[in-house]
């Protein structure tokens, strides 16, 4: 079965829908079931400005007891942010390669110094 939408901005676009049984595959191989989750969409504009048309919605994701929100300016971004996370959790964690310091972190190093 898949992932259940809900809204109360308007829906989700046809692109999002399109681009959902992609995401519903992934979730299945990595060992989750598409039907155990609802994807909220609501305004994040504040009530006090319903003439101002939302720039950013929040979407929750609920599933089982749990949910959390992600504010996002368009439901391909939300997408995207939902794919990274299930792709992320599918991947060995991976040493983290050093990196040199960058300029901030040298100046506060140098700062930090006594005189």
């Amino acid at each position: 079965m898949p992932i259940t939408l809900q809204s109360t901005a308007g829906g989700f676009s046809a692109e999002f829908t399109s681009k959902l049984p992609a995401l519903e595959r992934a979730m299945t191989e990595g060992g989750l079931e598409p039907a155990d989750f609802v994807f909220s969409k609501d305004s994040a504009a504040p009530a006090a400005m319903p003439f101002v048309g939302p720039f950013f919605y929040d979407y929750t994701v609920f599933t089982g007891g749990e949910s959390f929100t992600v504010t996002e300016p368009n439901d391909l971004r939300f997408l995207d942010y939902i794919s990274d996370r299930f792709l992320a959790a599918e991947q060995p964690d991976e040493p983290e390669v050093a990196r040199p310091p960058g300029a901030i972190g040298r100046f506060f190093r140098w700062m930090a110094q006594p005189i």
